[in-house]
């Protein structure tokens, strides 16, 4: 019997990789018309045949299990087609999760889910899983599947996972010793159908826990979560008082003991303080200390190139959003920083009018700096609020951060793609942090 891999993504392919290493037969489908020359060569050697540009019924026959990349519904055809013959249908998720089982070495699982807030929240657990001298790595929906993860990991690691609903449509077995529900809000309703649905699938997240293991959940919308399957004991995060919450004046508390006020959280925002919140619980289950978790939270970057502090000289403080390519990621920063708020934007102009980015911008603006190709469109949208022209990359960060004055904050979030002067997104945002690296580390104050 052979397993058949659907999808030759990430997933797809670090699951192939994986059955193989197990000398267990593998064939691996995708729709494309054919790999690249460095796939074909890697999966030649691995002796993983490929089938490209279609799914061949015949793939079927004699297929114990078929596993299915996180993009491809269960609806699909060579998918329904699978089910109706009573073969097993499964993601990656299930895969690696078995192998983490069999390995029987105190290995640990921490999941987090919801519309929003998923990554940050799962690279947080892992960093103040690590801040207490704890073993943990963060994978899954946010970069590296959770099966390659697996194969390099030492024994008693905590897997700190990110899961999408896509992810967990094809669960079977899968447990996690604490998971996180952190929100709810329309997304996927062309796959799922209905909120209900999208709702059930994410809660799908709690279903195998027992009463030693802990749901974490929002204590503002027990509606949410209220029916949640499994045997969690349930600790929730937010705003009143309960479990982890921040109180009126602004301090993080821990099962009644403070953390730390959050101003000195490094990533801003009140969807920051919930994601920390969460993160708190989940580390705290996993046998992260106090200590250790306090120091975490104050030295956590946030995720590469999402409103990511990284230099602050004279009272200024700056922050990498460059993943900040439309108008509501660009919205989203600038609700999270008080002000008063240098922003830069521009760069490719993808159509969108920049005008929703005024109210967000009312009683917080310092000033605008717009570059790049987008500078006609910018300029037509918000040419009437204080700003300055700088096309080029280099001086517009430049003139951004003499623009601000202490206590401000210089914002990059473009609101618009980088192709104009970058390959991409990242390669934007790391020439901003090494413009603001040498800013900060000069001797000359630009106040002065």
């Amino acid at each position: 019997m052979h397993t058949v891999v659907m999808g030759a993504g990430r997933s797809g392919l670090a699951a192939a990789r994986f059955l193989a290493s197990q000398g267990h037969p593998v064939v691996l489908t995708d729709q494309r018309p054919g790999p690249d020359p460095a796939l074909e060569t890697d999966l030649a050697k691995r002796g993983i045949p490929g089938v490209w540009g279609d799914h061949p019924l015949a793939l079927l026959e004699g297929c114990g299990e078929l596993v299915i990349s996180p993009g491809i519904p269960r609806s699909a055809p060579f998918v329904a087609e699978a089910m109706a013959r009573g073969i097993p249908v499964v993601g990656e998720i299930e895969l690696a999760h078995r192998a983490i089982r069999e390995r029987k070495d105190g290995s640990r699982i921490l999941a987090v889910t919801g519309t929003n807030g998923k990554s940050t929240t799962t690279d947080l657990v892992a960093h103040l899983l690590r801040a207490s001298g704890l073993p943990a790595i963060a994978c899954g929906n946010l970069g590296t599947p959770l099966i390659e993860a697996v194969q390099a990991a030492p024994a008693g690691l905590v897997f700190a996972l990110e899961l999408s609903s896509y992810q967990l449509e094809s669960i079977q077995s899968f447990h996690a010793e604490g998971a996180a529900f952190l929100n709810l809000t329309p997304d996927h309703l062309a796959r799922h159908g209905t909120m209900e649905t999208y709702r059930t699938t994410k809660l799908r997240i709690f279903e195998r826990q027992t009463p030693g293991d802990l749901r974490v959940v929002p204590a503002a919308h027990p509606e949410w979560w209220q029916d949640a399957p499994g045997r969690g004991r349930t600790a929730r995060f937010g705003w009143t008082d309960c479990e982890a919450w921040c109180d009126g004046p602004g301090t993080l508390r821990l099962h009644g003991e403070t953390l730390l006020p959050r101003a000195e959280l490094p990533i801003p925002g009140d969807h920051n303080v919930e994601n920390a919140l969460a993160a708190s619980l989940l580390a705290r289950h996993a046998g992260a200390s106090l200590p250790g978790i306090r120091a975490g939270l104050r030295s956590y970057p946030g995720l590469a190139h999402r409103i990511a502090f990284c230099g602050e000289k004279g009272g200024v403080k700056a922050y990498n959003d460059s993943k900040g390519t439309n108008v509501d990621a660009t919205l989203t920063a600038i609700r999270a920083l008080p002000g008063p708020l240098v922003v830069l934007l521009g760069g490719t102009d993808k159509g969108a009018s920049y005008a929703p980015l005024r109210e967000a911008l009312a009683g917080k603006l310092r000033r605008l700096v717009f570059l790049g190709e987008a500078v006609p469109q910018l300029t037509r949208d918000l040419g009437d609020l204080p700003h300055d022209v700088v096309p080029a990359f280099d001086a517009a960060v430049g003139a951004a951060l003499a623009l601000a004055r202490p206590g401000d904050q210089v914002l990059l979030s473009p609101a618009c793609a980088s192709f104009d002067q970058f390959d991409n997104f990242e390669q934007r945002g790391e020439r901003f942090e090494a413009l603001v690296g040498a800013w900060s580390r000069s001797q000359e104050d630009s106040h002065a």
